[in-house]
């Protein structure tokens, strides 16, 4: 699991640190702000990206509140919170003893507490008391069952795949190669009244996923048969700086399927499909999908797709720095698109839970196909 570490560090240092070593010596991986490299990010898209990627978000709470951002008036712990309870994460806290928490503290920390939207927390007085609850919390998420469930198709269903554009919208393909399928199995469509108010709500739901900033522009979309939203994707400060990928737009089509198309990451050698990368870039677009609050299906059908380009190669990404050379994937692969063809359908906590088991299958079929 990758266990995503939030809290002010300050006043909670020795704990951060203890937990760096714990979760790895489990066999996890942490994820905390302290071990991120120089990213064109912002610091607090860069921490709720992360966030996103993790399957599980332990939150410490000690007595300082932390910086408090413009964009929000919240601090970053309290916009990961939020961001982990848009995104139906589980969410394990831990208060700490015998520490005055400053006002702002005392307020997030009522939040996190409220009977009707927070969740139950622990508590623990010293480092070593806190190690030895995670380790116990951990082991628990280790044997938990898991909340999916499969099931084959009795027929296979009709995706609607970025190839099926007309020519207009197929030329920005190249834009956003990464695309993530959801589609709601047995059910009827939306009408058109049905598909105009969703699109009217869909950048809400976006932003209240809280992984756009509320000062970022957000462009509606209306073709025949489908509402969206296109998120302007961020630029790196010069032409070969490495940059991660990112959902670059959301669709909602008539017939249920929702749709995020996302660039993949890249340097100044191209796009990269890093078979360690491209698992977690999916299972953050499963997450999104779900926490947009829109298909509520039992049963749902999920497909992956990459549209192939020239400068394009499986390879390794590394965020601080670009490759000094690469083995394209060849001029004759360009323009291909990659598919996971769907042969089951699966329970709607693939959208959640149990994004990091759907994720890897997905994943794995687009790279052998590319490598192919």
């Amino acid at each position: 699991m990758k266990i995503f570490i939030s809290s002010a560090r300050k006043g909670l240092e020795a704990e951060r640190d203890a937990l760096d070593g714990l979760i790895r010596a489990l066999g996890h991986t942490p994820v905390r702000f302290e071990d991120f490299s120089a990213q064109t990010t912002p610091s607090r898209e860069a921490c709720l990206r992360a966030l996103a990627s993790a399957d599980v978000c332990l939150f410490l709470l000690g007595p300082f509140y932390g910086h408090v951002f413009s964009e929000t008036g919240q601090s970053a712990t309290h916009d990961e919170w939020v961001a982990a309870q848009a995104a139906s994460m589980p969410r394990i806290v831990y208060r700490k003893h015998d520490v005055v928490f400053e006002p702002d503290q005392h307020e997030f920390v009522r939040v996190v507490e409220a009977y009707a939207t927070g969740v139950f927390r622990d508590s623990f007085h010293t480092s070593t008391d806190l190690m030895t609850k995670v380790v116990q919390k951990v082991k628990e998420l280790e044997s938990a069952p898991s909340p999916l469930a499969f099931a084959k198709l009795v027929q296979q269903p009709t995706i609607h795949w970025s190839s099926n554009d007309g020519p207009s919208q197929a030329a920005n393909d190249s834009d956003s190669p990464l695309e993530l399928h959801v589609l709601p199995l047995d059910f009827p469509g939306y009408s058109a009244r049905e598909l105009d108010q969703l699109g009217g709500s869909l950048t809400e739901r976006i932003r209240a996923t809280r992984m756009i900033g509320s000062d970022v522009a957000l462009n509606p979309i209306r073709v025949d048969g489908c509402v969206g939203v296109s998120l302007p994707a961020s630029r790196p400060r010069s032409w070969n700086m490495p940059q991660e990928g990112e959902p670059v737009q959301c669709r909602l089509y008539k017939t249920g399927q929702l749709s995020i198309r996302a660039t993949l990451p890249r340097d100044s050698h191209g796009a990269i499909l890093d078979p360690d990368a491209l698992p977690q870039q999916i299972a953050a677009l499963l997450r999104f999908s779900g926490a947009l609050n829109i298909v509520q299906a039992d049963r749902i059908v999920v497909a992956a797709s990459v549209s192939t380009e020239m400068l394009m190669s499986v390879d390794t990404f590394d965020p601080r720095r670009s490759r000094q050379s690469s083995q394209l994937m060849g001029l004759g692969r360009s323009g291909r698109q990659l598919r996971t063809e769907p042969d089951e359908s699966v329970t709607l906590a693939a959208l959640g839970a149990g994004a990091a088991e759907v994720a890897p299958h997905l994943a794995q079929v687009l790279i052998l196909q590319a490598r192919r």
